[in-house]
């Protein structure tokens, strides 16, 4: 197991790339992901893709071209080389604002990875997105902020959201309805937490800095 983390840079909308890799960790571009990078000055350890958002084959040493017919997206396929590398935490960038669907994949792909033990983040312009699976998110003392919480599964069962503005005490949430959007940080510490099932938590970036 490599106890680094696996960034994976899409094609998506670039928001920033405010990542500095530390020895150990792991750079992905995916398809055009690798134009981000060096627009950003940052290298990759990988490129992959079936090149269909990059004007040319990257001039790179480690270049792994897909089929463009194919069931994994690029983004997918990235993370997939990140599992093979021994990778449990990933970070993605890129991977919202372009094509919905897209989004809606890379999302999916949060919950994959959260049912398989590890841990997904999502950085979109402000906020993060993650998933947790019978299990607990801890944040420490956050100012403020909105915090969502959704059921990626048909029901989440033994929901429980503490130190939030609203809070819930073994509650059941479903798939079909969004009864824990907007919620907000009161300045303490929060947990939020499921016995069973699979749910999407939306944050602020800044309150990264405060997960336990």
């Amino acid at each position: 197991m490599n106890t680094g983390i696996c960034f994976v840079v899409g094609a998506g909308a670039d928001y920033g790339l405010n990542f500095v890799p530390r020895p150990g960790d792991c750079v992905i571009g995916a398809d055009g992901g690798f134009t981000a990078l060096t627009r950003h000055g940052l290298s990759a350890d990988l490129v992959i893709g079936d090149l269909d958002t990059l004007p040319d084959r990257p001039d790179h040493r480690n270049v792994v071209t897909l089929p463009k017919e194919k069931d994994d997206t690029d983004t997918w396929a990235a993370v997939h080389e990140g599992i093979r590398g021994g990778y449990r935490t990933f970070h993605l960038y890129g991977c919202t604002g372009g094509r919905l669907d897209h989004t809606l994949a890379n999302i999916q792909l949060l919950a994959f990875l959260s049912q398989q033990g590890m841990t997904g983040f999502l950085f979109d312009r402000d906020s993060v997105i993650t998933a947790i699976t019978d299990r607990r998110m801890t944040f420490g003392r956050q100012g403020g902020g909105y915090i969502s919480v959704f059921s990626h599964s048909e029901t989440s069962e033994g929901v429980c959201l503490t130190g939030l503005k609203y809070e819930l005490d073994n509650a059941a949430l479903t798939g079909v309805y969004p009864l824990g959007v907007s919620n907000e940080f009161t300045g303490g510490e929060s947990v939020i937490s499921v016995r069973k099932g699979t749910l999407v938590i939306v944050f602020p970036e800044e309150a990264m800095k405060n997960l336990l």
